[in-house]
Formats: C-alpha cells, structure tokens, sequence
C-alpha cells in the first residue's frame, strides 16, 4: 500500500487572490467570461492579457503557457489557480518543468481533461490539486458545483461523499485519488511525471473516443502494469464515446475490461465532459465501496 501522503494546499477565503491561465488550448471569449463571472463573485480574480493569444490550437506558444503557470503557482499573493480550458497542449509543458520544484507554500489548480497532465506532475511531486471545472466549462453546469467547489478550497472538512450509477466489479477500495483524463493520463505512463499508483485509487474519464480506443488505452494501462498496483477504480462520464449503429456500448466495453481487473469499480460518477462534473481532491484518500457505489473522501482538500 502507498504510504506517502501529499500535501494539501492552505485553504481560501472569499475575496482571496487567485489567478485565471490558459495552459493548453485557446477557448471561447463568451464562455470564459461566463465563467469568469462565477468566480469572480466569490473572489478576486486576476488574469494577464496573454491569455486570449491563440498559436494555432493553443493559447499561445509553450514559453508564454508556460511562464503564465509558474508565474502563477510562484507568487505568494495568489491562493489558487484556476485553468480556463483544457483540449490540448499542457503536455508539451512537462519537459521544461521536469527540472522545477513545485513552489511553496502549495496552491490549489482547478482544472480537468488535458490539465490532468499538470495534475500528475504535481502528484508527482507530492502535491493535491483539484479536478474540477474549467472556466469555460464552470457557468453552464449546476449552481450545486460552483458551490461544492467553492467549500472543496475553503473548507477543512473532508468533501461530502459522491455516487455512482453502476457496480462494474465489486469489493472495497481505500487509498489516495490519483488519475484524470484517460487519453492524457496513458500518454504520461513511464514518464518522470507519473506519480506513485501503489494502492490509489484510479479516477478516469474521457470525451470522443470510440469503445475499441477505450479498449486500447485500457489494454495499454494492462500492459504497463497499472491494475497490479492500484487498489480500485473510479469511472466518470465517457460522452460522445458511442459507436454508430453498434449492439454494444462504451459502458459495456468498460464494464467487461474493469471486471477482467478483479479490482472494485464502480462507474457514472459525476464527473466529466458531461453535464454535470463535479470537483474532487486528488492526492486526498478516499473509500470506494463499489457495491454500494459511493465514494467517501477520507481527507479535505486544504488545510485549515
């Protein structure tokens, strides 16, 4: 079992700093500002001009994403970080942060999709972070999880517990929540930015990829020894992952591959491309009990 526990960032106060990037893909002006329009109710929001550079498909080019990331993680005044977009682009960052400490005191990064790659270099090093939200994603989701996000950074206390809508293998899990994005996270196996999976378990989601791609990633977790270190798994929405005109689902594809794992798994958490996508702490334990499909945080997000 895993050990090491990861250090959760000081919890916020409203009218804190915190600050606005974009570290993968350009994004839409409208639905930034509605986003933007949401925290900043809550607290004091800052961004740099740079944000709205587009290069190609990425806000801006690697040493502009770049800088704009560790400028915000290195300065003392702002509280937490919150990523405007995922899409693409956060990977093409690691190498030049593969040298870089994670600056302290920690903050907490909101974010999902390709930003699971910043998440795991700051799992990597020890670090919780938030996957929640996007700017772009957060005004058209549910009042529920702004709110929910909002007492996740604030708050002390361990998050309420969260279910799902199916057991795909049952069984009893505990240890820290790690994973993301499954496209991105594979992408990162047998790289210095993996953290530690001994014991964790594993949240996964993912938009657009058809079931026998889900199968190949899954298989490629498999071959890379994933399952034999894990202790459960964690399924979120897989939108847009359908196969036209097939008798058979991506649920269906992922239910057959997860009980081949013998591992506890439980699916249709709340989180995702979808329509509802509720934050989590990861690097804080939790404890699956996928016959009962819930998920019971064990630790908070931030320290009082």
């Amino acid at each position: 079992m895993l050990n090491a526990s990861f250090a959760a960032p000081a919890a916020l106060h409203p009218q804190d700093r915190v600050a606005v990037i974009a570290p993968a893909s350009s994004f839409d002006r409208a639905s930034f500002e509605a986003g933007l329009a949401v925290i900043g109710a809550r607290y004091a929001v800052e961004y740099g001009a740079g944000i709205f550079q587009r290069h190609r498909y990425l806000a801006g080019d690697d040493a502009r994403r770049l800088t704009e990331l560790t400028a915000a993680l290195a300065d003392p005044g702002i509280r937490a970080v919150f990523c405007a977009r995922g899409g693409y682009g956060a990977t093409r960052l690691l190498a030049r942060l593969r040298s870089q400490a994670v600056p302290t005191p920690a903050k907490p990064l909101v974010g999902f999709s390709d930003i699971t790659a910043v998440h795991l270099w700051l799992q990597s090093r020890g670090v919780m972070s938030i996957h929640g939200p996007v700017l772009t994603q957060l005004a058209r989701l549910p009042g529920s999880t702004a709110a929910r996000l909002f007492a996740l950074l604030e708050s002390g206390s361990p998050a309420p517990q969260l279910g799902g809508t199916a057991t795909y293998c049952d069984g009893v899990a505990e240890g820290p929540l790690l994973g993301g994005n499954l496209s991105v996270f594979t992408r990162l196996l047998g790289t210095p930015f993996m953290p530690e999976l001994a014991g964790a378990v594993l949240l996964l989601e993912d938009q657009g990829e058809r079931p026998y791609r889900l199968d190949r990633m899954w298989t490629h977790l498999q071959l890379a020894g994933v399952f034999e270190r894990i202790s459960g798994l964690v399924l979120g929405s897989f939108t847009g992952c359908e196969e036209q005109d097939a008798p058979y689902s991506s649920a269906d594809v992922l239910r057959e591959l997860a009980a081949a794992t013998g591992l506890p798994c439980a699916a249709g958490f709340p989180w995702g491309h979808g329509e509802v996508n509720e934050p989590v702490a990861l690097g804080a334990r939790v404890r699956l009990d996928a016959g009962n499909r819930t998920l019971t945080f064990l630790e908070p997000a931030v320290k009082s």
